[in-house]
C-alpha cells in the first residue's frame, strides 16, 4: 500500500492525506466487526467508520476533554441499543493498531523522524485509547444501569396495577407468578397507594394467579391486614381451585380477613351499586 507523503508533513497531516487508506486498513484489522458496521449504523445510527476517524484526530491533537466526551457519548448509544461490547473492543483494537501502523509508515517516509521521541508519542497514544476505553465502559455501564433501574420500576408498577373505580373504591388484578420478591413490591405499593387515595375498598382479583406457594398466601394475609389497620376493606374474587385446595389442607383461609366473592364481576356489581 502506497502512502501520500510530503517532507512537510506533520503526523497530523500525514493521517488527514492517507484517511482512505487508514479506513482500509482499519477494516482489513477488524475481522468480526466489518460484517456488522451496516446493522450497528442501522440499529443505532452509529457509524462506526467515522467515528473511528472523530477518535483518531482527537488522539493527535490531544483533545483529551472532547476524548473523553465523545466515550460517553458513544457509551451511551451502545447502551440504549445494546450492541454487544465485544464488537466495540474488538473495533477499539483494531483501531490501535492501525494508527501505530500508519505512525511506523509515517517514521519511516520522515527517515525516523519520530524515534527520538517514540516514547512519549507511544504512552501519549495509547493512554488517550485506555482513557476511551475507560470512559466509554463508565458511560456505558452507569447508562444501562440506570436503564435497567427504570425498566425494572416500570414492571414493579405494572405487576402491581391498582386501578381506581370511583373515589373510594379500587381494584387490584394480579396476574401471573407471585414469588416473594413481588409480595414486597405488592406490600408497599398496597400500603402506599391506599393512604395517597384513601382507598376504602380494595378488590384484590386473584382470578389471574393459576397457584401461589405457602409463603406468598401467608403475606398476602399479612398485607391485607395492614390495609385493614389503614381502614381499608379487602375483597378476594377469583380464587382458582388450586390455591383454595392448598389453603384448605393448611386450615387457613381469607374469609376471616377479607370477603370473597366468586368473580370480579359479583364484586364491582355489589360495590358499585
Amino acid at each position: 500500500m502506497e502512502f501520500f507523503y510530503h517532507e512537510s508533513y506533520q503526523l497530523k497531516d500525514f493521517f488527514e492525506k492517507n484517511i482512505q487508506s487508514f479506513e482500509e486498513l482499519l477494516l482489513s484489522e477488524a475481522v468480526n466487526v466489518k460484517d456488522m458496521i451496516d446493522d450497528i449504523l442501522h440499529i443505532g445510527n452509529i457509524d462506526l467508520v467515522n467515528n473511528a476517524k472523530i477518535l483518531v484526530f482527537y488522539i493527535i491533537d490531544r483533545k483529551e476533554k472532547e476524548l473523553r466526551q465523545f466515550a460517553k457519548h458513544e457509551g451511551i448509544a451502545w447502551a440504549t441499543h445494546s450492541i454487544d461490547l465485544s464488537f466495540k473492543l474488538e473495533w477499539v483494537q483494531a483501531i490501535r493498531r492501525t494508527i501505530w501502523f500508519l505512525i511506523k509508515e509515517y517514521n519511516k517516509l520522515t527517515n525516523d523522524k519520530i524515534i527520538e521521541n517514540f516514547f512519549t508519542l507511544e504512552k501519549e497514544v495509547n493512554n488517550q485509547i485506555d482513557d476511551f476505553l475507560n470512559a466509554f465502559f463508565i458511560s456505558y455501564s452507569t447508562y444501562k444501569d440506570s436503564l435497567i433501574k427504570a425498566h425494572r420500576e416500570l414492571v414493579e408498577n405494572l405487576s402491581v396495577p391498582i386501578i381506581p373505580i370511583n373515589s373510594s373504591v379500587c381494584i387490584l388484578p394480579l396476574i401471573g407468578a407471585i414469588d416473594e420478591f413481588r409480595t414486597h413490591i405488592l406490600e408497599e405499593k398496597v400500603l402506599t397507594e391506599i393512604g395517597v387515595l384513601r382507598i376504602q375498598t380494595l378488590i384484590i382479583d386473584l382470578s389471574g394467579i393459576a397457584d401461589m406457594e405457602i409463603d406468598v398466601i401467608e403475606h398476602l394475609l399479612k398485607i391485607i391486614d395492614g390495609a385493614s389497620m389503614m381502614g381499608c376493606k379487602s375483597v378476594i374474587t377469583g380464587l382458582r381451585v388450586e390455591v383454595v385446595r392448598k389453603m384448605i389442607h393448611l386450615g387457613i383461609s381469607f374469609e376471616q380477613k377479607s370477603k370473597t366473592l366468586g368473580t370480579l364481576q359479583q364484586a364491582l356489581s355489589e360495590y358499585l351499586h
